[in-house]
């Protein structure tokens, strides 16, 4: 049986600073790869790989945007041998940047390719294996049999690769894990790591280290337990310690794919894990770049640890979220709640507050509220000149509070000094504003006064270097304690230098993706209205809230069988009010039946011109016209949003 408590497994250098792991170096044709070199950064080209000039120019562009390894596609023999076509045209033309090739079922091809590229990715579920969703029961004597034919289909790449200087990425997808591995292991990170082990090991008797590992998901929370895991299995192992390439599969388009991929690849990098990045959106490859340089340049980060090495009192491997009481709608088994500060905006009207999801109806008098409306509305020190939206509550400081009428629809906030000098506190629910350096003094005002703790909410706050892991730090102290007070956490602008969107995304998602956390205020005083849909995106890229429309679409490649960027657009355009629906787009069917297991829809390009539709797994509707399929897929929602509600 697999250990899974941080305890028993180490998966990160510290869990108290930043520090890189230690890998071993992988060589990449001019470029190498590990923890003695920046991170690097890479995308994929979408372009046909039979279409010579037009991947040669798309490279161009991903190479000058800053792209260091270009992956092509290479689904049969004939893209492989036209790799080297593309490699001398871009050698040609002066750009020496090391190609990679990405292989899916064919063997045959990955060992032409390793003869002609620097870099070959395989993907385990399907290089010996082919998805069929099939249910069979292994002995140990039919599992090895099993293991014997893995061996004898890759050890003629390895061999290949040791004698061309080839590296090679053992890249697991969550989505295409095989059906063996799945009967034998789960559908869930422990099975996504022994799908690579068992390729590593082989690759590790026949003496073969040039090897570069990646555990890529859909859900950044499967993505985040896998590597953390794997990791630890390879310490547990002796096995050495290979380069991570860090990715969010199919992480879609705009804000909604860059905060999924920030949640994902941003929180194992402040584990100090990863040492080459992909960010995965479906816009053209060169846009993926700027931003996995943005996540990439927050590290190394340093200054002084947030507080002695320590392990972590929950599982790092699987999701759980913190037990708390619960305090108003706050806490226990209800969802984050997200607090829109408008402490520092001027509200002169009704109308001011619909930037946070609360519309007022001058006609109807009457106000509405959408599902990323903020659940309370922090003032500070300010008044509404106006009711708050029916059942929203105000948070105001302390002194404000104390000189109001009507308190219990206004929710003080307090101090740690004002709350122990208070003799006036809100009957249901007090907000105490600490520091992390304010702990040990939480934890000895409500041990000295339990009577009053069931009122108390924690907003949270650290003006540390290392936001997240001092915050994660904190609640480890809490619940080293067994206080159950709720936390929300107070967020400002931690990373100038980063995007506030991939900077917030990683520190607040980090948390999320531990269970810990009941809620968000977010500081932005020169967007509040962004930082509250900001907040929400965050909760549903952690899986805890849903408030929209989620959509797992893949970034294309030379396999794809319809332009992904229209597609999805149209596809957003005809669902997007269909709130916590998850709608996986798939430009093939390489990935495409897996990661239905994480959408509750598939559109997948199986033919030219053809869509075949998905409901989970099962597949509903074979060789659609595309011109039809849209259609198609909204009759199949609405049906059973139909029969769901007769």
């Amino acid at each position: 049986m697999t250990p899974t408590t941080s305890e028993s497994l180490r998966w990160c250098p510290s869990t108290v600073t930043y520090r890189r792991r230690e890998t071993v170096e992988v060589t990449i044709g001019d470029l190498r790869l590990g923890s003695a070199h920046p991170i690097r950064l890479q995308s994929m080209t979408t372009t046909n790989t039979m279409d010579t000039e037009a991947t040669i120019a798309q490279s161009i562009r991903m190479i000058e945007a800053g792209c260091e390894l270009v992956r092509i596609t290479a689904p049969s023999m004939r893209e492989a041998k036209n790799l080297e076509a593309i490699r001398a045209g871009l050698r040609q033309r002066g750009y020496s940047t090391p190609l990679v090739a990405d292989i899916h079922y064919t063997p045959n091809a990955a060992e032409i390719a390793a003869r002609v590229v620097e870099k070959v990715r395989i993907n385990p579920g399907n290089y010996v294996d082919k998805k069929q969703f099939a249910v069979k029961e292994y002995d140990d004597v039919s599992y090895a049999a099993e293991l014997d034919r893995v061996r004898d289909k890759f050890v003629p790449l390895l061999r290949i690769c040791k004698e061309y200087g080839t590296a090679l990425r053992i890249g697991t997808n969550h989505g295409s894990l095989s059906d063996r591995i799945v009967n034998r292991f789960g559908d869930n990170p422990v099975g996504m790591v022994e799908s690579a082990l068992e390729f590593l090991r082989i690759a590790d008797d026949e003496g073969f280290h040039n090897i570069v590992l990646s555990m890529k998901s859909s859900n950044p929370l499967i993505m985040i337990a896998a590597y953390r895991l794997l990791v630890a299995r390879l310490d547990a192992e002796g096995l050495s310690p290979y380069p991570l390439h860090l990715g969010v599969t199919e992480a879609g388009d705009g804000e909604d794919g860059r905060i999924k991929s920030a949640v994902g690849i941003g929180t194992l990098l402040e584990d100090g894990l990863g040492d080459t990045i992909r960010v995965s959106l479906t816009e053209e490859p060169e846009a993926e770049i700027p931003v996995a340089r943005d996540l990439a340049s927050r590290y190394p980060r340093t200054g002084d640890p947030v507080g002695p090495e320590r392990d972590l009192p929950w599982d790092v491997f699987t999701y759980r979220r913190r037990a708390t009481t619960q305090v108003a709608n706050i806490g226990h088994d209800t969802v984050p709640r997200v607090v829109a500060d408008i402490s520092n905006v001027t509200i002169t009207s009704m109308t001011d507050l619909s930037p946070y999801g609360h519309h007022y109806d001058a006609i109807t008098d009457k106000w509405s509220m959408t599902e990323m409306g903020a659940d309370y509305l922090y003032v500070g020190q300010r008044h509404l000149p106006f009711m708050p939206p029916n059942g929203t509550r105000l948070l105001v400081d302390y002194t404000v509070w104390l000189t109001l009428e009507d308190r219990f629809y206004n929710v003080p906030v307090l101090t740690l000094e004002e709350w122990g000098k208070g003799a006036t506190r809100h009957s249901v629910v007090n907000v105490l504003r600490i520091d992390v350096t304010e702990i040990p003094q939480l934890l000895d005002t409500l041990t000295s006064d339990a009577s009053t703790t069931a009122t108390v909410v924690v907003l949270l706050s650290s003006s540390h270097v290392h936001w997240m892991p001092s915050i994660r730090y904190a609640m480890a102290q809490l619940i080293d304690a067994n206080v159950r007070v709720p936390v929300l956490f107070h967020y400002g602008s931690q990373s100038p230098q980063t995007s506030p969107i991939l900077a917030a995304s990683t520190d607040l998602g980090g948390l999320f993706a531990d269970g810990l956390g009941d809620g968000i205020m977010m500081a932005s005083p020169s967007d509040p209205a962004q930082a509250n849909s900001l907040a929400f995106g965050i909760l549903q890229a952690t899986r805890t809230r849903m408030t929209k429309a989620e959509y797992i679409s893949c970034p294309s490649c030379g396999r794809t069988l319809f332009d992904l960027q229209e597609t999805t657009a149209a596809i957003r355009a005809a669902t997007d009010h269909l709130i916590g629906v998850k709608i996986g787009i798939m430009g093939c069917i390489v990935n495409g039946p897996g990661e239905m297991a994480d959408a509750d829809y598939g559109y997948v390009g199986s033919g030219p011109d053809r869509i075949t539709l998905y409901k989970g797994q099962e597949i509903v509707k074979r060789n659609i016209p595309t011109t039809e399929a849209i259609s198609e897929l909204l009759s199949l929602i609405n049906a059973d949003r139909n029969s769901e509600n007769s």
